[in-house]
C-alpha cells in the first residue's frame, strides 16, 4: 500500500486498518515460530505498512492540534 492511498482515509479507517495489520503481524510471527511461514517477505511488508499507517495517524493528529 502507498502513503498516498492512506492520506484519503479517515482516522477511523486508519485505526481499523492498523488493528488488522497488527493481527496479521501476530499471525505471521506465530507461523514463523512454528516453521509454517511460507512467504517470509510478508513479515517485512506488514511491518512497513504498520509504520506507514502510524505515520499518517501522527501527521493527522499534529495537523488537528495546529488547526
Amino acid at each position: 500500500m502507498k502513503a498516498s492511498e492512506l492520506n484519503n482515509k479517515t482516522v477511523d479507517e486508519l485505526n481499523s486498518m492498523l488493528l488488522d495489520l497488527k493481527k496479521e503481524q501476530f499471525n505471521l510471527r506465530f507461523q514463523r515460530a512454528t516453521a509454517q511461514l511460507e512467504n517470509t517477505a510478508r513479515v517485512r511488508l506488514v511491518r512497513r505498512d504498520i509504520a506507514r499507517v502510524r505515520t499518517i495517524l501522527n501527521l493527522s493528529e499534529k495537523g488537528a492540534k495546529n488547526a
